[in-house]
C-alpha cells in the first residue's frame, strides 16, 4: 500500500471513530427536556399567580426557574446545532474518503 493510501485510510479511521458518538443529540436532548420542564414550571407559576390574593414568593422562584430553563433550552440548542454543522462536515469527509478509497466497491476490497 503506498503512504497516501495508509494516510487516508488512518483518516477515514480516525472520522469514523469521531463520529461515533454524535455530541449533537446531547444538546439537543437537554433543549427539549429544559424546554418541557419550563412549561410545566411556568404553568404551575401561573396558577400561583392566578389563585393568590397577594402574590406568593414561591410563584416568583418558580418564575425565575422557568425563565432559567427556558435560556438554558435556548443555548443547548444553538450549541446543538454549531455541532450538528461540525458533524455533517465531517460526514461529507468521511463519505469523500470512502469514495476514495473504494470502500463501496466490493470487488476492490477482494485480496489481489
Amino acid at each position: 500500500m503506498s503512504a497516501d493510501h495508509q494516510e487516508k485510510r488512518a483518516r477515514f479511521d480516525q472520522l469514523q471513530e469521531s463520529l461515533a458518538t454524535r455530541q449533537s443529540t446531547t444538546h439537543f436532548t437537554h433543549a427539549g427536556i429544559s424546554v418541557i420542564a419550563f412549561m410545566l414550571i411556568s404553568g404551575a407559576a401561573g396558577k400561583l399567580f392566578y389563585d393568590s390574593l397577594r402574590t406568593p414568593y414561591l410563584a416568583w422562584g418558580a418564575a425565575l426557574l422557568a425563565l432559567g430553563l427556558l435560556v438554558y433550552g435556548y443555548v443547548s440548542y444553538r450549541k446543538g446545532r454549531v455541532v450538528l454543522d461540525d458533524e455533517l462536515k465531517r460526514y461529507e469527509t468521511l463519505l469523500a474518503l470512502r469514495h476514495e478509497l473504494h470502500l463501496d466497491n466490493p470487488a476492490a476490497l477482494l485480496p489481489r
